[in-house]
């Protein structure tokens, strides 16, 4: 019998280097499946890879039961397909990109789920938003002094500060996705 796979939430706020790291997983890990989020922009505009779709297709995929668990933020829909989540059942670790306001509903839904939570300074923040050049300072600063960081209780969590040499977030990053000792 295969055993099955472990699933990832990696959390945390924009700036904070989510998709970096996840990248970098992927390069390190070609085993590891990363999750192609379903998302309610255009796919031309940039950033991780997804799959766009209009807020009447997201709907109708979740009246189908197409997703394993989705969110609103920031204005937009987002979510994880249902069938990739199945690739856990044959033994792949799986990976996606998540929200730490869905996170209480995916206790219920995955309660073995284990979260990466990036973080990283308000500076570094501010700084890194500012360069993606999508804000305002003061609809960044705003975001930023908003941001929570809880995570509920029943979960395990590995934290990962993003704060210096690339390299050693994501060592620190790598190191969340090995095995448990026994």
């Amino acid at each position: 019998m295969t055993r099955a796979g472990r699933l990832f939430a990696v959390v945390g706020p924009s700036g904070a280097g989510k998709d970096t790291l996840i990248d970098a997983a992927r390069r390190a890990r070609p085993d590891l499946v990363i999750v192609r989020r379903v998302i309610t922009r255009p796919a031309s505009s940039g950033g991780e890879e997804f799959e766009g779709v209009t807020e009447a297709e997201f709907h109708r995929r979740k009246a189908a039961g197409a997703f394993a668990l989705d969110w609103k933020a920031h204005g937009l829909l987002y979510g994880i397909p249902a069938e990739t989540l199945v690739l856990r059942e044959i033994g792949h670790d799986v990976l996606f990109n998540g929200s730490r306001a869905a996170l209480d509903r995916a206790v219920e839904t995955c309660p073995d789920l284990t979260v990466i939570r990036v973080t990283a300074p308000s500076a570094v923040l501010m700084e890194r938003l500012l360069a993606r050049g999508r804000e305002t300072r003061d609809e960044i600063a705003a975001r930023i002094s908003r941001a929570s960081y809880d995570v509920p209780p029943a979960l395990p969590v590995f934290d990962v500060v993003n704060d210096g040499p690339l390299e050693h977030a994501i060592l620190r990053f790598l190191s969340a996705l090995q095995p448990a000792k026994a």
